[in-house]
This record gives structure tokens, sequence and C-alpha cells, in this order.
């Protein structure tokens, strides 16, 4: 009988410690838009990960801004901005100290640029 509180209490414990996220809980399976635009798809990808750096002025070594639509087409063509966040590029993976962005958004910016890098 004495032992009964401590089983209730290891129980408890146990109970409280379940959980059911999954690793595709974890992770955002939204799937690719048919058109990917600047506005509506790529602007919040670079707003969320990268803006802290890449702003004016830039900090942390940011060697660019992404403030702007041209800003961010601009690191398309000639900034190899798609290798950097895919961790293959010159200079290193992006973002800078972070994890790889989640490879639903990295599919978004590639799309973006096979569309054409539409702005809207």
């Amino acid at each position: 009988m004495k032992h009964i509180p401590t089983i209730a209490c290891l129980l408890l414990i146990m109970f409280y410690s379940c959980t059911n996220a999954s690793e595709d809980d974890l992770t955002d399976s939204t799937s690719t838009p048919s058109t990917v635009t600047y506005n509506d798809h790529v602007k919040p990808i670079i707003d969320n990960n990268c803006i802290s750096c890449h702003k004016v002025p830039a900090v942390n070594g940011a060697s660019v801004s992404l403030l702007t639509y041209t800003n961010v087409k601009n690191a398309i063509q000639n900034n190899n901005l798609i290798s950097k966040i895919n961790g293959n590029g010159p200079g290193g993976l992006m973002p800078l100290g972070g994890p790889k962005l989640p490879q639903n958004l990295i599919d978004i910016i590639t799309k973006w640029e096979t569309d054409g890098l539409l702005e809207n």
C-alpha cells in the first residue's frame, strides 16, 4: 500500500511527458505554389529569416541588403543566394549561424527563380 503514491506519481509524470508530436508535426509541409511571386511567397521567407542581418545598415558581416524586391532578385542572380541557403555556396550556409532553412522554403525560393523572379 505504501507504494501506491509512488506509482501514482510515476504514472502521472509519464503521462505528462508523453507527446504526440512527430517529426512531421515539427516541419512545415506547405506545398510549393504553382506560381511563386516575391510579394506573396518569397518576401515573408526573407523577412523572417534574413532581414535581421541583411538590412540597412547590414550587420554581422552581411554584404548585401535584402530589403527590397530588387535587392533579393539581384542576390539570386549575382550573389549565389540559392547556393548559400542550400549550404553549398561561397561564404557558407545562410542564415549565418542558424539551422538550414526548411527544404520547403528553399524550394519556394528556387521555384521563384525558375518562374522568372516575378514580383506580384
